[in-house]
């Protein structure tokens, strides 16, 4: 049976499920998370900044995807599986993948914002699009992050061990309704970041954790400001 060095408070609607089955629902996956769900991300998110208009991106446009490629490569070679006899150097380079496209991002959007109050001459449609592309980044590196963190990371997830839950879903509050042992993967994170993103606020699945909340935060500002000031200003210039 896992053993959580803080046990969760169980919603009052399961009281009349066995103990068992609570803590049955907040498991750990035996093989390791697959490493390739996040690996497409990470590909996407480079993919939409290289598209991206030269005056949005930061130095040269071969820069970023020559960085995550020697970061990403060697790990998804040596590791396809997130596992607790995961190495340091693996999870070091696993949270600098993120870091990397985040700040790019935000420089991004920072410049994107900059253009527009500067009164920068720029099609209505580029920069639609333009902040279309840097709003799904967003959605993909939260996405990341959440996944990373989320009790101590993918490779702590699958220790019996591992510390308490960052994110409450639906199916640890209800383990009736899912199988036993089920435990969030990458899809269900990036779920979770596409409502945080859309709705500005947590939806089906609340942050438990200070810098779960905070995160969740910083996105909700940053998935603000690209639709309202920069989505906006440019259909204003459409008209």
């Amino acid at each position: 049976m896992a053993r959580f060095r803080a046990r969760p408070v169980v919603p009052s609607d399961d009281a009349g499920i066995p103990q068992e089955e609570q803590e049955a629902a907040w498991g750990h996956p035996t093989r390791g998370e697959p490493r390739y769900q996040a690996a497409i991300a990470v590909i996407l998110a480079v993919g939409l900044y290289v598209t991206l208009p030269t005056q949005l991106t930061v130095g040269p446009k071969w820069m970023l995807p020559a960085l995550e490629g020697l970061l990403l490569f060697p790990v998804w070679i040596s590791s396809p599986y997130r596992k607790a006899t995961e190495a340091r150097w693996e999870r070091f380079v696993a949270i600098a993948l993120i870091a990397v496209i985040n700040i790019v991002n935000v420089a991004s959007l920072v410049q994107l914002v900059h253009l527009l109050v500067s009164g920068h001459k720029e099609s209505g449609h580029t920069l639609i699009l333009s902040a279309m592309q840097i709003w799904i980044t967003n959605l993909l590196v939260f996405g990341l992050w959440y996944w990373e963190l989320d009790r101590g990371g993918p490779a702590e997830r699958t220790s019996e061990h591992h510390r308490e839950p960052d994110f409450l879903f639906p199916q640890m509050a209800t383990p009736s309704c899912t199988k036993p042992g089920w435990t969030p993967s990458f899809l269900d994170y990036l779920y979770v970041s596409f409502t945080n993103a859309s709705a500005f606020s947590p939806t089906d699945t609340m942050p438990l954790t200070e810098w779960a909340k905070m995160l969740m935060m910083i996105q909700a500002l940053a998935s603000l400001v690209t639709i309202a000031l920069v989505a906006a200003r440019a259909v204003n210039i459409l008209g």
